[in-house]
């Protein structure tokens, strides 16, 4: 049998297709149609990509899963059919929920709860009079798949306000005039139905396919990378820069943007810096960062004190969003400026790491990477001085082998 996980990040989709072993077995890569975040093509987008799954892996595959941007949110009505654009994971338009208490991760300007209430608030009568389902990314695509409407994970639903302590709604959240759009919620892993039966005759699925509830893009590339003890970190290098470390322990903190997501027994704390690659491709192609990266002198500092980001506004380890960029002086040489904003990511990831030390997280023993930063040796050997943790290869670096091992009940359900 084998297992389909599909990644839905913020420039593109990937799918991994696993044995019962973890084994690969077939991959797809798709962007998006569009640059504007559109509900449509990220339709076109999930067809695309199980398309592009060889049929005969197709035909013997038992489970999907799928993993989208946190906090990245759909208004839907009772079909399922979304009544407006959806808002992405770094909307910041709601302000920060009065409602929700100060150590949620609710409590937030880019959480999903500000979108919902921005909505309720700012949306014509006649929109909100069709609102019946508030859902993420990863739960309306697995719709679009199970036909079953308003069904979100835990890991999607955190910042919507659910408490994976109790696993429940807390009273306040229930209190607030959004609560009937809340979506029915399961734990990650969890089966929900079989695959529709027009699109088992359409991409030649089994009939008996099961989707399974998903996670977020964050979570799935801890899940792909094999971390499993405590003390084990893991840093997603995509367009953001997201850290997470297995603790213990639960800590939320929202004066340093850190929160807890639920990982069977345990915790993985952490937040997500809006530095990473998205502010590496404003000044370079993907061609000049490779060319250029190995132009950089590591072993002699680049002298520049750079906080790269595209605009103001940060979220960890410094939540502040009025933030300023720092990428100033700007030298002329290409590769001074480019070694200059890999160490000051570098320097954001290290200051992330000491601050959930601080906070209470425990030691970290060993980072994992992931992403598609984690390519550039470069970056690893300026990430590696600057931490001063063992750096060590991921099983898989990529989030959609960590959703295909959620479908395969390969890992711990997160």
């Amino acid at each position: 049998m084998n297992y389909l996980g599909i990644d839905f990040g913020t420039s593109g989709a990937r799918a991994i297709a696993i044995d019962a072993d973890g084994q690969i077995v077939g991959e797809g890569r798709c962007q998006y149609p569009t640059p504007e975040p559109n509900a449509k093509g990220w339709e076109q987008t999930l067809w695309a990509l199980i398309d592009q799954i060889p049929q005969a892996i197709r035909q013997h595959t038992s489970a999907i899963s799928i993993d989208g941007t946190s906090a990245t949110v759909l208004l839907c009505d009772r079909n399922h059919i979304p009544l407006v654009p959806p808002l992405l994971y770094n909307d910041t338009r709601g302000g920060t929920p009065a409602i929700a208490p100060t150590h949620s991760p609710a409590h937030s300007t880019t959480s999903s709860l500000a979108k919902a209430l921005w909505w309720k608030n700012n949306l014509p009568a006649n929109i909100l009079a069709n609102a019946r389902y508030l859902v993420h990314q990863a739960d309306w695509l697995s719709s679009l798949l199970h036909g079953q409407p308003g069904i979100s994970d835990y890991n999607n639903a955190l910042k919507l306000g659910y408490d994976p302590q109790t696993l429940s709604y807390p009273d306040w959240l229930l209190s607030v005039e959004i609560s009937p759009w809340l979506p029915n919620v399961l734990a990650p892993g969890d089966a929900i139905a079989p695959i529709q039966p027009q699109l088992t005759q359409r991409f030649n699925l089994p009939k008996n396919c099961m989707i399974k509830a998903g996670t977020t893009d964050s979570i799935a590339a801890f899940l792909a990378s094999g971390a499993s003890t405590p003390g084990d970190a893991v840093t997603s290098l995509g367009s953001t820069l997201v850290i997470k470390l297995l603790s213990p322990v639960a800590i939320n903190d929202t004066q340093s943007g850190v929160y807890s997501h639920r990982l069977g027994q345990q915790w993985l704390v952490g937040g997500a810096s809006n530095t990473g690659g998205a502010v590496l491709r404003h000044h370079f192609s993907d061609d000049e960062l490779g060319s250029i990266s190995q132009r950089i002198h590591t072993e002699i500092p680049s002298g520049l004190d750079y906080y790269p980001l595209l605009t103001a506004g940060e979220r960890f380890p410094i939540s502040d969003p009025h933030l300023p960029p720092r990428l100033t002086p700007r030298p002329s040489d290409p590769v001074r400026f480019l070694h200059g904003l890999l160490e000051g990511i570098a320097h954001i990831e290290a200051l992330g790491y000491q601050k959930l030390i601080t906070l209470g997280g425990g030691p970290v023993h060993r980072i994992y990477t992931a992403g598609g930063g984690a390519q550039n040796l470069t970056w690893q050997t300026l990430r590696a001085k600057a931490l001063g943790i063992p750096l060590v290869s991921s099983l898989h670096s990529e989030a959609a082998y960590g959703t295909a091992r959620l479908a395969a009940n390969l890992v711990a359900k997160a």
